[in-house]
């Protein structure tokens, strides 16, 4: 039943944009390292960088990783439920003979599926750039390919108090306000403790302790979409 709510929800985001902003949000991070090796060129690879220059590349881009994701999972999530707000086809979808836990699960999929995708293009493009700046082939395939799936493990608590918030709001000015409000601030809590959960991200990638990081937002992210499961079960629909 899910499966079946899940190939509707593809389905219906097509031509929303979203498979656009998929694969422009991790271009765009590469864009900026991009930018930012270009101009610090001599500095980034012949002195601060020169021992290991992908290892340099990867922690420069890994900085941006968490706040594009908060960001992702707070715009892939309202645009998700906007189909079904902007549509107020609530009540004709929750009539049909599906679950409404089914429905809500779906949704979860659906976004947890689109931001992994997001995270296969940042590895992608990380690699592209680390080819054409001259880094050579002797990459480390494990921290390219976990540098944004850790950390998106990390942040599964946003994405689902994110979908929670934009499944329960019509109007998602609320929603989308605090998932920005919360990619803005993220890198100012760095100096706070490394458990405060959104230093999550980064030190699921950075810290010796990366499983616990991981483990606590996969657990933490789970305990939260079932609050909202619970809560949209009980909604009532306009």
């Amino acid at each position: 039943m899910m499966l079946r709510s899940l190939s509707a929800d593809f389905l219906k985001i097509r031509g929303k944009g979203i498979w656009l902003l998929i694969f422009l949000a991790p271009l765009g991070v590469v864009g900026i390292e991009a930018l930012n090796f270009g101009l610090r060129f001599d500095y980034l690879v012949g002195k601060q960088y020169a021992d290991n220059l992908w290892d340099g590349l990867i922690k420069e881009t890994s900085v941006f990783v968490p706040i594009s994701l908060y960001l992702g999972c707070t715009l892939v999530s309202s645009l998700i439920a906007n189909v079904e707000h902007q549509l107020s086809s609530w009540k004709q979808l929750l009539a049909l003979p599906i679950s409404r836990t089914a429905v809500f699960s779906a949704k979860f999929t659906l976004c947890v599926l689109l931001l992994a995708v997001s995270c296969i293009v940042l590895s992608i493009g990380t690699i592209i750039l680390g080819m054409s700046l001259g880094f050579g082939t002797a990459m480390p395939w494990k921290d390219l390919l976990t540098m944004g799936y850790f950390p998106f493990l990390a942040s599964l608590p946003v994405l689902s108090l994110q979908l929670w918030l934009s499944l329960s709001f019509q109007n998602q000015t609320f929603p989308v306000s605090l998932g920005v409000l919360i990619s803005l601030v993220s890198p100012f809590f760095m100096q706070l403790s490394e458990w405060f959960p959104l230093n999550w991200p980064l030190m699921a990638f950075h810290s010796e302790h990366q499983l616990w990081f991981i483990g606590f937002g996969i657990g933490v992210g789970i305990i939260i979409m079932l609050i909202g499961l619970v809560h949209f079960n009980r909604k009532d629909v306009d």
